[in-house]
């Protein structure tokens, strides 16, 4: 139930003494403050009757103001209590003071997106945007109440996705999990309460399938740097922006070409990683120094990038570094392939794999601190997990000993 009533805010007393005038709205007993500017001593109110007393100049006119903005209120509530509708108090503040119309999931999500865009966070907001899409096309654009998608609702999408669009389960997870970051910052928001929460005990849970990460070995590494491939060619530049990743604990493609020669000092490597924005910095290798000499030719200042995929990027347009790195993946991936052919590799090699082949040869010889550090992950969980795929020593020592008889 939601309460409302015209009150004196006491607690904001002005240097001369006045008070803010204000509308109290309460729901499940926490209260939140409409304030409507205007101000008056504590002398002139009547908190009996929630007025302005007679001897304010301007009663007739606040106390108007007042009964008009609680009828308001009122009216909003009322309104969505009929036609059973989720109403927060923020949702309230932003109606009554005309900033915007009821909030649905989608408009929420839409302005979700905009400040993810805005942020610069366009791997996110072009991977999660669709996702969203797809549900709305699943209700056939109809707008949606966040409490509404409910269990059920969410039961009948994991099927439409399955069934009609034909997608993995990890894909499913991935569209739930959009979903219920949506939640989450709605609920923060204030814009739906906790209670139509979806997800959790007995409720939807978020399981990703597992998967295999298979890395390359040692023997691999070094066919890789041994082939004989023309110096300027294609190839060969692939050849070195991988082993470079590689070098550097398995660095992110998107962070490898990101990397600018104002980024080493004192023989170390300084940089933010993109995905979570931890800075750190890392020791250059002999190997890495290697691969810079051949690219220091081309370096127009310090602040030039290392590789040439982002020297052309236009400065006024803040998607054109995030559309060529992706044009790099896909242009690396299809070398990379030739790679493995030529280094007869029997092992699908893509740009992530660096980081795989990276905690694959780890193996055990690195603690899990020390590779949380070089991999830069905020969580050690993280780094166990991930690195659960490549620790096969005890397991293997400890199938030996039960089949050596």
């Amino acid at each position: 139930m939601i309460t409302t009533k015209a009150v004196l805010y006491k607690t904001n007393k002005k240097l001369d003494g006045t008070c803010p005038l204000a509308i109290r709205v309460t729901k499940n007993r926490k209260p939140k403050y409409i304030f409507l500017g205007h101000f008056v001593k504590e002398k002139n109110w009547d908190p009996k009757n929630s007025c302005v007393k007679k001897a304010h100049a301007n009663s007739a006119r606040l106390n108007n103001l007042l009964k008009n903005k609680v009828a308001d209120i009122d009216d909003v509530i009322l309104e969505h209590e009929s036609q059973n509708k989720e109403l927060s108090i923020n949702q309230i503040k932003k109606i009554v003071n005309g900033e915007s119309k009821d909030e649905t999931f989608f408009s929420y999500a839409e302005t979700y997106f905009d400040n993810l865009f805005k942020a610069k966070k366009y791997n996110r907001w072009r991977a999660d945007k669709p996702r969203v899409n797809n549900l709305k096309k699943f209700l056939k654009g109809e707008e949606t109440y966040f409490h509404e998608i409910d269990v059920a609702l969410l039961k009948k999408f994991r099927a439409y996705l399955s069934n009609e669009r034909k997608v993995t389960e990890r894909t499913i997870m991935n569209h739930y999990v959009v979903i219920r970051t949506l939640f989450n910052s709605a609920i923060t928001d204030g814009v739906v309460d906790r209670k139509y929460y979806p997800f959790g005990k007995d409720k939807i849970k978020i399981k990703f399938p597992e998967t295999i990460k298979i890395g390359l070995v040692e023997e691999d590494i070094r066919k890789i740097e041994e082939l004989d491939l023309k110096e300027g060619s294609m190839i060969w530049h692939t050849r070195n922006v991988y082993m470079y990743s590689f070098y550097f604990a398995g660095m992110r493609l998107s962070d490898a070409l990101r990397s600018k020669w104002s980024d080493f000092k004192n023989g170390r490597f300084y940089y933010k990683m993109g995905k979570n924005n931890k800075v750190d910095s890392i020791k250059v290798s002999a190997k890495v120094l290697a691969i810079l000499d051949h690219y220091e030719k081309d370096k127009q200042s310090n602040d030039d990038y290392i590789f040439p995929e982002l020297k052309k990027t236009n400065p006024k347009d803040p998607q054109d570094e995030n559309r060529k790195i992706n044009t790099s993946v896909k242009k690396f991936n299809k070398y990379l392939k030739r790679i493995s052919e030529q280094a007869e590799i029997n092992k699908k090699i893509t740009n992530h794999i660096a980081r795989h082949s990276f905690g694959n040869i780890a193996g055990d010889k690195v603690s899990p601190q020390m590779l949380q550090k070089l991999y830069r992950h905020t969580d050690i969980k993280t780094t166990m997990g991930y690195q659960a795929n490549f620790i096969h020593k005890s397991a293997d020592e400890a199938l030996d000993a039960v089949l050596d008889f």
